[in-house]
Order: structure tokens, then C-alpha cells, then sequence
């Protein structure tokens, strides 16, 4: 029996006698298409029928009236212009037109749901990549830690790398750049502020050798110096300036070994306020040196800035750097 009465199989059981059939095959050469087989839902329906054996079984399995699910299955013959079905007491039997589709409209349905899991996955908070100088974390890991509390869906991973990342490249998607230098015009920038630098030596070199009163005051001194061919310089390339060489007692090419050697009593070391200036076990011995104060920017690519995380990151975080600067 029919599922319900719009069904051909329905017409079949109740025409009058004499009346002409015509066969699938006309149908089909007699036919003209009339628009394009555009509709993906109305793929779904057909898989589900054709699985299913009936509209009624489909109807159930798509979750939609059975009526929705006939009406689906003639605009796709009529638009077509191919009998996908022959009505009968048994149910909707696929014609070989259908098992001739079948395989590719399982194609396309394995297309639609890696679709679907693709734009989910595009549409998740992605962990946004920052790269910065090493100690970078030490003065502004409370604003971190505020930003996680308040956004536990975003996630931070840190890059820490002395090289420089290609931002328009996809090698981070944030970075902090401590350099006087221009960056590339491409990139969105931010100057958040200046970071300042001055001479630290710790209680253990007082007792030993005193400290200097100020930057001019540092003959006889030993110092620490930070060397590593794909971090900044410009510290070390003062001291050198300025002290002879047989002066410098150590050179390391980690940020945290010279503040290791620093506060053991190896030496004074050029340090970055900002952070020397609140680590127990440093004393300050100079005011900031001017010629050693350097921008820190904050860059990312366009493509990066795009991100709705990303834009919540940069609203969160820059004035709040900002102000550790201003304070």
C-alpha cells in the first residue's frame, strides 16, 4: 500500500480501467529538467528513502513529516527529470537511475559533514600564539593570568623564541617586539611603551666589592652580559663601550642565566627595570640609562587581528601593559 494519497503507487491502486501508464523510461526521455539540481537537503531525503525503503521510515529517520519528505522526493525527480523510485506495495524501490546517484550523493553527504566539523572546528577559540622576549612573562604574567580568569575559553601558548617569527607567515600570531628598529609596514602595530634599562648587582657583590653610585661609576667593576646572535644587543654593545674587556666576567646567551649570575654576586648586569626593579635579590645602582631605552611593540598580521579571540586578547591586554609603562 501507498504512504500516502499524492503517491503515484496510491493513483495505481485506484485508476479506472483502461488508463495508460507510462513507463519510468518515458518518463525519463519525456521529461525536460527544469532547473538545477542545487538543493542538499533534498539529497539528504533521497539517501534516507533509499536507505529506508519508504518515506514513512525516512520521515522518521530525518525527523519531518512524511508528507515533507514525499514532496522532497518528487521535486527531485521533476528537477532531474529521472524517476529515482518506483511506488509499490512494498515501499519506494530505487530504480537503477537511483543506485546510478547513490554513490555520489554519498559523497557529497560525506562532503557536507566534513563540512559542518570543519567550519566547528574554524569557529573554535584556536590557542593564539604569542612570541616574546624570554623574561617578557616575568613582568606580565598577572595580566595573563586576569585575561585567563576572565576568558577560560581562550587559550595562550607562548612561543618563546630569540628569533624573529613571520607573523605574515603564520609563525605566531602575536608578538612582542623590544626594538628601536621599524617593523614591517604590513603588520598592525601597537607601541604599548618604553622599556628602560639600568645596572643591578645583588647584596653578595656589595659585600664584596661595593656597588658602583652610578652609570659612570663602574671602573674596577665585573660585569654580566647577555650575548646570543638572535636576541638584542644593544646591552651588551654598551657595556663593551664602555668597561674594558677583561671587565666582563661572564656572557651568557639566556636572559635568565645573566639574572642567575647577577644575583649569586658574579658581576652587575644591565636589566630591564621593569622587571629588575620588583625581583628580590637585585639592587639597583644607576638610574635609567637613557641611550638603552627601547620601544616594545606589540604586531600581528591582519589575517591574525581577524580572530574574534584575538581581538578580545589585544582589547584585554594592551592598556593594561600600557600602564605597568605609565607606573
Amino acid at each position: 500500500m501507498s504512504d500516502f494519497p499524492g503517491d503515484p503507487a496510491f493513483a495505481l491502486q485506484h485508476m479506472r480501467p483502461g488508463t495508460v501508464l507510462v513507463s519510468a523510461q518515458m518518463m525519463c526521455c519525456s521529461t525536460k529538467m527544469k532547473n538545477e539540481f542545487r538543493d542538499w537537503s533534498d539529497i539528504r531525503v533521497f539517501l534516507a528513502v533509499f536507505r529506508e525503503g519508504s518515506t514513512l521510515a525516512a520521515s522518521r529517520k530525518l525527523g519531518v513529516a512524511q508528507p515533507i519528505v514525499a514532496r522532497r522526493i518528487d521535486a527531485l525527480e521533476q528537477a532531474a527529470g529521472l524517476v529515482l523510485f518506483e511506488r509499490d506495495t512494498r515501499g519506494f524501490q530505487p530504480t537503477d537511475n537511483a543506485r546510478a546517484l547513490f554513490t555520489l550523493a554519498e559523497r557529497m553527504e560525506a562532503d557536507a559533514v566534513e563540512l559542518v566539523k570543519k567550519a566547528q572546528d574554524l569557529s573554535r577559540p584556536r590557542p593564539i600564539r604569542i612570541t616574546a622576549p624570554e623574561n617578557f612573562g616575568d613582568t606580565t604574567m598577572g595580566i595573563f593570568s586576569a585575561f585567563a580568569a576572565a576568558h577560560p575559553g581562550i587559550a595562550i601558548k607562548f612561543e618563546h623564541s630569540m628569533q624573529v617569527l613571520d607573523l605574515l607567515k603564520g609563525e605566531a600570531d602575536i608578538a612582542f617586539r623590544v626594538s628601536n628598529e621599524d617593523h614591517d609596514p604590513e603588520l598592525i602595530q601597537r607601541k604599548l611603551g618604553m622599556d628602560r634599562f639600568a645596572l643591578y648587582g645583588s647584596q653578595d657583590y656589595a659585600n664584596r666589592y661595593r656597588l658602583p653610585l652610578s652609570q659612570h661609576d663602574m671602573t674596577g667593576h665585573r660585569f654580566i652580559t647577555f650575548q646570543n646572535p638572535h636576541g638584542p644587543s644593544h646591552t651588551h654593545d654598551w657595556l663593551v663601550r664602555h668597561v674594558s674587556s677583561d671587565q666582563i666576567a661572564s656572557s651568557f646567551n639566556e636572559m635568565s642565566m645573566v639574572d642567575a649570575a647577577a644575583k649569586a654576586g658574579h658581576g652587575l648586569a644591565v636589566l630591564h627595570t621593569r622587571y629588575a626593579d620588583n625581583e628580590a635579590g637585585l639592587i639597583r645602582c644607576s638610574d635609567p640609562i637613557e641611550e638603552l631605552s627601547v620601544a616594545v611593540t606589540l604586531l600581528m598580521s591582519p589575517e591574525s587581528y581577524r580572530r574574534p579571540e584575538v581581538k578580545t586578547f589585544i582589547k584585554f591586554f594592551a592598556p593594561r601593559v600600557t600602564a605597568t609603562f605609565e607606573s
